[in-house]
């Protein structure tokens, strides 16, 4: 399916929240569609080898009886089998170069980690102190429908802690709900600038190294881009110190103080960013609500459509997304009554 379709498909029934902007002011709350411009590259088809060795890693994770913890194994549960989607299973066979025992390897521990770090559990009542000042605003969309997710160091509004990657955690999972169908990436914009109240922006050595593991081990080829500008030379000093942990295909997704225009539609690129036309306001009694409300329902719909399909492991993500009509086929002599309005996961 085309890209365009695939645009025309993700807005046809969202209102247009610039529309209200117009209208209101500065806009204080989420973006849920690109603009009718931008538009997700083609996906290559798969070689015959590649082919064969997602079949395999299929066949294995399909195979699972357990996911192994010290504190919490057992078997998968409804949503750990909606999170192991086609694209997730491809995703780690391109992080580990096709080595198919390799990205079974890691799919496993990325399981146990999600279980053991509690992923599922952490909610926006735990976290939202860490975003009452807007230190991370999920807002727009790249010209390739990548969701744009700000990180404002200069607005720290709390000490070093676990809720701070916490934070960090809860909001990388909203951006992938808020994904459309054909992108599995996330477009990063930073933005050193300095408050009154903080000069140094810079997150410390340790947490940094452990943020960059977690991004690194256990969400694989999710990052598109990274913009970053207004960087004093702490935080310049910081990103050479930690530079030999990344690697070297994050490395060239790095794009330092350029044109942010060139990636970012002006109309939807923060006012914040040279360039950028798009008048937003932190403010979050707003803004927090109307990120949990619509990121709800985008999860909402596409466990309806998981269900519907069938519950399977390996199912598509551009059908969980609305953009295929149909899933993988459902196992023989399944059949299921799905509520449209009131769907719940195990």
């Amino acid at each position: 399916m085309s890209t365009s379709k695939v645009a025309e498909t993700s807005r046809s029934a969202e209102p247009s929240i610039l529309e209200e902007k117009s209208e209101m002011g500065t806009l204080k709350t989420p973006i849920p569609t690109p603009t009718a411009s931008s538009s997700a590259p083609e996906k290559p088809a798969l070689t015959t080898d590649q082919q064969s060795k997602y079949d395999w890693l299929l066949k294995q994770v399909k195979g699972w009886t357990e996911v192994p913890s010290k504190e919490k194994s057992g078997p998968l549960t409804d949503s750990e089998k909606m999170w192991l989607t086609k694209e997730c299973l491809l995703r780690y066979l391109r992080a580990t170069k096709w080595h198919e025992r390799e990205s079974e390897k890691r799919l496993l521990e990325t399981l146990t980690w999600r279980r053991e770090y509690g992923v599922e559990e952490l909610t926006a009542d735990h976290v939202g102190a860490e975003n009452a000042t807007g230190k991370q605003i999920i807002l727009g969309y790249d010209k390739q429908c990548r969701p744009c997710h700000y990180l404002n160091p200069g607005r720290q509004n709390t000490d070093v802690s676990p809720r701070q990657v916490q934070h960090l955690v809860f909001m990388l999972e909203r951006v992938i709900e808020l994904m459309p169908a054909q992108q599995e990436t996330l477009s990063l914009l930073i933005n050193f600038k300095q408050s009154k109240s903080r000069s140094n922006t810079a997150p410390g050595i340790g947490q940094g190294r452990e943020v960059l593991h977690i991004l690194q081990t256990h969400y694989p080829e999710r990052l598109g881009r990274a913009m970053i500008i207004n960087i004093p030379w702490v935080v310049s000093g910081f990103f050479k110190l930690i530079t030999p942990f990344i690697d070297p295909l994050t490395r060239e997704k790095l794009k330092f103080n350029e044109d942010m225009t060139q990636f970012v539609p002006k109309e939807q690129l923060w006012s914040e960013f040279p360039g950028g036309e798009l008048q937003f306001e932190y403010d979050h009694d707003v803004y927090w609500p109307a990120l949990q409300k619509l990121c709800a329902e985008k999860r909402a719909e596409q466990i309806r459509r998981w269900e519907a399909g069938g519950k399977q492991i390996g199912e598509k993500e551009d059908y969980l997304k609305g953009l295929d009509t149909e899933g993988v086929s459902p196992p023989p002599g399944y059949s299921s009554e799905v509520n449209t309005q009131d769907s719940t996961i195990a």
